[in-house]
């Protein structure tokens, strides 16, 4: 897990158009990095349906909102256009970025152990530093608490 105060660990992933972003490429300004289990099941879309939504308002904050998962490239760009998604959307499928944010962990299901995306959300400030870290989240209502936070914060 990565401590608030701390710098955040550096990524380079391709997006949904199979362009590599770098955590850099967000310099001097709060991003929003939020780490979801799989494209196309409910409680993600519903989350990427909210960031989405509130992109705006995020934008006003001189914020940028990615989500990162295991899915593919291709996964990513069809899940984008079918929801009409306006976040970027970053591919980890080895999860290296996943397990280096803590958000890869042993899960529980129906009786049966296994490795799992957990679903986590880190607000990084323009400088690179973690301000905040949300985990275990839960979808509803989570993406109003981001953007209450990044207020907070971004007034300071």
């Amino acid at each position: 897990m990565v401590d608030v105060g701390k710098s955040a660990p550096d990524f380079c992933l391709k997006n949904e158009e199979g362009k590599e972003v770098h955590l850099k490429d967000f310099k001097g300004k709060w991003l929003i990095l939020y780490f979801y289990p799989k494209d196309n099941t409910p409680g993600c879309t519903k989350e990427a349906e909210e960031f989405t939504e509130k992109l705006s308002e995020f934008k006003k904050l001189n914020a940028e909102i990615a989500g990162i998962s295991p899915d593919s490239v291709e996964s990513h760009k069809k899940f984008k256009e079918k929801r009409n998604l306006k976040v970027i959307l970053l591919s980890d499928p080895e999860h290296k970025v996943i397990e280096s944010y803590g958000a890869w962990k042993l899960k529980k299901r129906f009786g049966k152990e296994y490795y799992g995306v957990v679903r986590t959300t880190y607000l990084i400030d323009p400088e690179g530093k973690v301000a905040h870290v949300w985990k275990n989240v839960r979808v509803k209502g989570h993406v109003d608490k981001v953007l209450e936070k990044l207020k907070e914060l971004s007034e300071k």
